[in-house]
């Protein structure tokens, strides 16, 4: 007599047959030409098997009802939220205590900080993972994982992780034991006896850190051997040429991916395969090893999503995506449109910001960009210095005025922020601070200036309004919904003095964030701007991910227009990015328009916009 165990288990077999059916030839074929290898190939299918058969029925079920429909996360709704859990909450049982407030948010995807477990004092912001399969204990179990994941689903919350997959901490059992002389695990790193063998590499590998972690190798006294590191000397990169190591990495993506998680982080995918005399970056073998991924997670766990952490310039990001035929991630960080927004911000010149907006408009409607003003990194100015030469920008120059800008020190500036990796031979540098920072909110509350304060939050909540019209999921960054500023207190820690990214990464204040209904606080009047802006996206059926998107000039080299069309719904912005008011002029045939925010009807005729404001016209 067949129990329900047993049917319940036939059915599951069939069904991974039936999907590793489907794909097995594409995926041998993509192993085999990496590795040559039908014995690890066997093992890795085996495997796979195993952890579908883990993976339990709730989550089975949510995949079977994301197979129906491929296209749900590309929807309206879609808004994230990244923070660091001890900063958000103190561990993940504080998490799972906050989701009413997350869902005050209108938040339904949260984006975990690394919180595996890393060494104290060398984790890298929890990049440098010692343990794929434990949690830090500060911050939980698996088991408070599997708790916090199964309560987020309750509410339709998606959660995300970060996966590292280009290097383990220096204190990874395989990275002991390679110091300790064993041949297998030192196969899994880079090892070299020379630094002639390293300086051939150096020739052509770019430095990541040049000024914190220079070079792209580390000398190890106790083995006499040179390791490669090119993120930071405790971070050891993992050699992909050997099978050993896809196959160990796959069984841990597929381990948290069954925790729950339903968006994995790809972090520094471009980095994953190295090559003697290359650039060491976005090399074939990344595509293929990604393509893999994709394959794998679809055969086991079809439900998640795969984003890629790509920080380049456009034409490097989008073939991360691959192609309709053989996709590989599903989303993408719109970084360089970040950078870019920050440039006009310093500038009130939105000329290149267009031209950036215009760039990703124009690609295939199937890629989905992840839009954000500030995430746990630091911003680097990787713009389009073609573009601004032509228009008096010189690069050396521009940035250092972009540095001193942020910091307050140019260009009657109202932000505060810090430098980070400030380079004083290349004057390059990267920049950190809250976004309500940015804006000038900690300027105008340190003066306590009214008018500068109400200036400062309609520019915080412009900005908001401006990333919400791109295409793609908003991300905002814990805090920004309540307008928190710098913390400096990260100076007092000497496990985080030396990282000025830790001044955008300060505790969730949770007393401030009692007064988001609060119309006389700064809390409350950011909170209910955005809320009323998250509001209008989820309603307007233009504000999908795959709408029609296009800029439309204003004749302002500081104002900003944004259209977007979907079945029948067409939705202009309008963004003003300067301290000034505007009138501009759109060219829309004399069409009457609802403006969303205000809920009266308009003509877009000598439209008058005042400093750092914006507006959304619905056509009737």
């Amino acid at each position: 007599m067949r129990t329900k165990k047993t049917v319940v288990n036939k059915q599951n077999d069939e069904i991974f047959r039936q999907r590793l059916e489907k794909q097995h030839d594409e995926l041998r074929w993509l192993y085999m030409e990496l590795y040559d290898n039908g014995s690890m190939f066997a093992e890795l299918c085996d495997r796979m098997r195993q952890f579908f058969l883990e993976r339990n029925e709730e989550l089975k079920a949510r995949d079977l009802m994301r197979e129906k429909d491929r296209e749900w996360y590309k929807q309206n709704d879609m808004l994230g939220m990244m923070f660091y859990i001890d900063n958000f909450a103190g561990n993940m049982k504080g998490v799972e205590s906050k989701l009413d407030y997350i869902e005050k948010c209108n938040v339904n995807y949260i984006h975990l900080m690394p919180f595996l477990d890393t060494p104290k004092g060398r984790s890298d912001g929890g990049y440098a993972v010692s343990d794929f399969r434990k949690v830090q204990p500060k911050l939980g179990t698996m088991k408070d994982l599997d708790s916090l994941t199964a309560s987020c689903h309750k509410k339709d919350i998606n959660v995300c992780m970060d996966f590292v997959m280009n290097h383990t901490s220096e204190e990874h059992e395989w990275a002991r034991k390679a110091r300790q002389g064993d041949g297998e695990y030192m196969s899994r790193y880079f090892f070299f006896d020379t630094a002639e063998e390293t300086a051939m590499y150096e020739r052509t590998v770019p430095q990541v850190f040049p000024t914190t972690a220079p070079g792209n190798f580390t000398w190890l006294e106790d083995t006499g051997k040179y390791v490669m590191t090119s993120f930071y000397p405790y971070q050891w990169d993992l050699n992909y040429k050997n099978p050993r190591v896809f196959n160990e990495m796959m069984y841990n993506f597929l381990y948290l991916a069954n925790r729950g998680i339903d968006i994995i982080r790809i972090d520094a995918v471009p980095y994953i395969w190295k090559e003697l005399n290359t650039s060491c970056r976005n090399l074939k073998q990344v595509h293929t090893i990604v393509r893999m991924m994709r394959i794998i997670s679809e055969i086991i766990c079809p439900g998640i999503l795969l984003l890629g952490e790509v920080v380049m310039e456009p034409e490097k990001v989008t073939p991360y995506f691959g192609t309709v035929e053989k996709p590989e991630c599903h989303m993408l960080y719109n970084v360089t449109t970040m950078a870019t927004t920050w440039h006009t911000v310093a500038t009130r010149d939105v000329r290149l910001l267009k031209r950036q907006l215009d760039v990703v408009n124009a690609l295939p409607k199937d890629y989905v960009f992840l839009n954000y003003l500030r995430c746990h990194d630091d911003i680097g100015w990787g713009l389009d210095y073609g573009t601004l030469q032509k228009e008096g920008f010189e690069e050396r120059s521009h940035k250092q005025y972009l540095n001193d800008y942020f910091q307050g020190y140019a260009g009657d500036s109202n932000s505060r922020g810090e430098l980070y990796n400030a380079d004083p031979v290349t004057g390059d540098a990267r920049f950190c601070g809250t976004t309500a920072s940015m804006c000038g909110v900690e300027k105008a509350a340190f003066e306590r200036n009214e008018e500068a304060m109400d200036r400062a939050i309609c520019f915080d909540v412009m900005l908001h309004a401006y990333m919400f019209m791109q295409s793609g999921i908003p991300v905002l960054y814990s805090g920004d919904e309540i307008g928190q500023l710098n913390d400096y207190t990260y100076k007092e820690d000497p496990d985080k003095a030396a990282d000025s990214r830790y001044i955008h990464r300060g505790a969730m204040d949770w007393k401030l964030a009692e007064n988001i209904q609060d119309m006389n606080t700064v809390q409350g009047r950011i909170f209910q701007g955005l809320k009323q802006l998250e509001e209008i996206r989820k309603t307007q059926k233009a504000f999908v991910s795959d709408a029609d998107a296009w800029t439309i000039e204003t004749g302002d080299q500081s104002v900003l227009c944004i259209a977007r069309y979907y079945d029948g719904d067409k939705i202009i912005g309008v963004f003003n990015f300067s301290e000034y008011g505007k009138t501009i002029q759109i060219e829309e045939n004399g069409d009457d328009y609802t403006d969303l925010i205000a809920g009266k009807k308009v003509r877009l005729n000598d439209v008058r916009i005042p400093a750092y404001g914006f507006y959304y016209y619905k056509k009737i």
